[in-house]
């Protein structure tokens, strides 16, 4: 199915997702799994709401999305996230096969490049720097806010 729908788009959609994190006092991270041009899961991060350190926006939209599918492999979705994922949901992602991952802000402290470029499934795809702008400027001010400077 061809979509109507641009990455950018996609990628606007996880901004709104993470929007909804720094509403919530949650590191403004959102992300959104889409499958045959459709969105099929939407995640934000959840790690203070639920008192858990792995309810990252990827961990949750992977999950979504393999409930979705009914299927633990997602090698025909992708993945628009606002921030690089870090080690954990790089794991996450090689094991559901993520056939494409696409990030907006690089972590330059927690980012799984920053450990290991080849993380992810040797087959999935990853497409750094989208809207990268607006991705990093959420994150500032949630910190900037954070710390008081």
């Amino acid at each position: 199915m061809l979509s109507v729908f641009t990455d950018e788009y996609f990628m606007k959609e996880a901004l709104k997702e993470a929007q909804k994190a720094f509403e919530a006092d949650e590191v403004p991270i959102g992300a959104v799994v889409v499958c045959e041009g459709r969105i099929i899961a939407r995640a934000h991060n959840l790690s203070e709401r639920l008192n858990d350190v792995t309810a990252h926006a990827e961990m949750q939209a992977i999950t979504a999305a393999a409930n979705y599918l009914g299927s633990k492999f997602l090698d025909e979705c992708t993945l628009f996230v606002t921030v690089e994922p870090c080690v954990m949901c790089a794991g996450a992602l090689y094991w559901a096969r993520m056939g494409r991952v696409v990030y907006g802000a690089a972590d330059e402290k927690k980012g799984y490049s920053k450990v290991e470029t080849n993380l992810l499934h040797p087959k999935t795809k990853v497409e750094p720097g989208l809207l990268q702008e607006p991705c990093s400027e959420l994150m500032k001010s949630y910190f900037k806010s954070k710390r008081g400077f």
